[in-house]
């Protein structure tokens, strides 16, 4: 799903995010805010980064597996992902998330 059929304008003309999914960037000390969207059927392979990561989804479902563990997160609830924690996502629907990058 394309950024512009969910966010509006200020938002995707935001700094694109150089991830593996599509995404526009809002910088703030110490964070970076992402807006992003996944189309059904994205899969995000295990990984592992610095940040300290909390999200909300707005809209759809994440599958969130961490510590050989899956959580369903559905619209209107926050997952947290501590940095360096390896995980795995998975995007059964049409979702939107906004998610806090913390650096510190």
């Amino acid at each position: 799903m394309p950024l512009s059929d969910y966010y509006p304008d200020l938002i995707c003309n935001l700094p694109k995010f150089s991830g593996r999914f599509d995404a526009r960037k809002l910088s703030a000390e110490n964070c970076d805010v992402l807006f992003a969207t996944y189309p059904a059927g994205t899969l995000i392979e295990s990984h592992r980064h610095d940040t300290d990561n909390v999200g909300v989804i707005t809209k759809g479902e994440l599958l969130l597996t961490v510590d050989d563990a899956t959580t369903n997160v559905s619209t209107g609830q926050w997952y947290h992902v501590p940095a360096n924690k390896e995980h795995s996502a998975e995007f059964r629907e049409d979702t939107c998330e906004i998610e806090f990058w913390f650096t510190e």
